[in-house]
């Protein structure tokens, strides 16, 4: 149903992206999904393909478009994710589908956020998205994971729309979205 009432809001993204951006319109990347299978999740792109002298991508940052930050500030750019929900690789709620050479990186109780469906949104999203710790983060996920219920799912759908009209939490300081995750820091013992 969100599809079929957004699809006006996803049609006129689309033209503009192609137009502000160029192709192609949709970013596709490989993430994993429920037990860590690996699924394709669609989004609206939302940087350019600009290249340094050696043909390497610009880091995030410098490609990054005014455009481009108004999609991700009002989560319009996650909008074709609705695709991956029809598919069945995505819930609308659920812990954020991340990198594929992030899963050997977790501990086992942060691979426990691939025992449900990622979703669009979660419970870490609307409790602080990228403003929070990666160990703040997977706390979160594996609390939903724990918790889930059709309830604690709506009560995260309205919540969701309240952060999104808010603007909170996007940027990680000093950073586009979210630092890179490089696996928790081993604690040396005295």
């Amino acid at each position: 149903m969100a599809l079929i009432v957004l699809s006006p809001i996803m049609a006129a993204t689309a033209v503009l992206v192609r137009w502000k951006l160029g192709s192609p319109v949709l970013f596709k990347q490989q993430r994993p999904g429920l037990h860590g299978k690996p699924f394709y999740l669609y989004k609206f792109r939302t940087m350019t393909d600009e290249r340094d002298e050696k043909g390497e991508l610009l880091p995030d940052h410098m490609r990054l478009t005014p455009f481009g930050r108004f999609l991700r500030k009002y989560s319009l750019d996650e909008l074709p994710q609705l695709l991956n929900v029809l598919k069945g690789d995505l819930s609308l709620v659920g812990p954020r589908p991340l990198l594929m050479e992030y899963l050997e990186l977790y501990t086992p109780e942060q691979a426990r956020r691939h025992e449900v469906k990622p979703g669009i949104t979660g419970w870490a999203q609307v409790n602080g998205r990228n403003a929070i710790s990666w160990e703040e983060k997977f706390q979160l996920d594996v609390w939903y994971v724990d918790h889930q219920s059709f309830w604690l799912d709506v009560k995260i759908l309205f919540l969701t729309v309240w952060k999104v009209l808010k603007s909170e939490g996007i940027n990680h300081q000093g950073h586009v979205t979210m630092e890179k995750f490089t696996g928790v820091k081993e604690q040396k013992s005295g």
